[in-house]
């Protein structure tokens, strides 16, 4: 008997009764998705579950903590305990996996990348160049300082995308889980080919069996697959997230605040920094999504 799957468009009963139940716990504003933690390193138990469950029903919780050192290893612990263990070791990481974002003083390398400017950075999810292999499914953010002003970021549950195109047309969805619906090109830098074209489909199966979403809404260095479908379905992504739907959420990440997620939708707003104290987050990526595991084992994972 095969097993029910939401985003199988042949099995229409098993997407209404996932719509049904991701509808009936959509949060009605930001605060929803706010836990207040005392300190990310060490979650008590009904925080570690606060913040799983809200996960659960969003792909992504918010904590606020009193915690505001420059401490890279609280990004890596509280991932842990969440159950993001295989961190991404990216190039432009630290050794320890985790990435400090702030504009880059010095030309070349990181402020080749906007990240790492004070430029607006448009909707996107983390690691769409990578290939398969190197899915990022988990995305950690953690806010030592926030810029001085601008600096918003907007999220957006993947899910709720995915229920807008299917409710408007199934064969959008359809061509988008092509695995040519989107391709990156090569990147090359002064020694060659630094990464190959990656091509791959927008929509697919997290490893849990949840939704997995590769996008980014830039126009340069990426080719869209030019057949209709495909693009009558990029255009109607465009307009939903530029519609604003009230399944978008908008914050200004301050000190001691994070984001934990299933590498949801984001962007950034343009900023300026606040001289001698310039905006500083740590952004950690996995290769795993947010999973429960037993509390005293994320703690012994944690502690490592």
């Amino acid at each position: 008997m095969q097993a029910a799957n939401p985003f199988d468009l042949y099995q229409p009963e098993a997407y209404a009764r996932w719509r049904e139940a991701k509808l009936a716990t959509l949060p009605g504003r930001v605060d929803d998705l706010v836990v207040e933690v005392a300190d990310p390193r060490s979650l008590s138990r009904s925080e570690r579950q606060a913040l799983l469950e809200i996960c659960a029903h969003s792909n992504m919780a918010l904590y606020r903590s009193p915690r505001l050192g420059e401490d890279k290893d609280l990004a890596r612990l509280i991932g842990t305990q969440l159950g993001l263990q295989r961190l991404d070791a990216n190039w432009l990481a630290d050794e320890d996996g985790i990435s400090p974002i702030a504009v880059s003083a010095t030309a070349g390398s990181r402020n080749d990348f906007i990240p790492y400017t004070d430029r607006a950075i448009g909707w996107h999810t983390d690691g769409y160049y990578h290939p398969d292999a190197r899915r990022i499914e988990g995305m950690l953010l953690h806010c030592v300082r926030g810029a001085g002003e601008g600096g918003i970021t907007g999220l957006a549950d993947p899910d709720m995308l995915y229920i807008a195109l299917r409710d408007a047309n199934p064969a959008w969805v359809e061509a988008l889980m092509a695995q040519d619906a989107m391709t990156i090109p090569e990147r090359e830098d002064q020694h060659g080919v630094a990464r190959p074209a990656q091509s791959g489909p927008v929509f697919c199966r997290r490893s849990d069996g949840g939704l997995h979403l590769r996008y980014t809404a830039r126009t340069r260095s990426i080719v869209w697959k030019p057949d209709a479908l495909t693009q009558q379905a990029v255009h109607f992504i465009e307009q939903v997230l530029a519609s604003d739907p009230p399944w978008v959420f908008h914050l200004t990440l301050q000190a001691g605040m994070g984001l934990v997620s299933n590498n949801v939708l984001h962007r950034r707003s343009a900023f300026t920094d606040t001289p001698g104290q310039p905006r500083l987050l740590y952004r950690a990526r996995y290769l795993d999504c947010i999973t429960p595991v037993p509390q005293d084992t994320a703690m012994e994972m944690a502690s490592a």
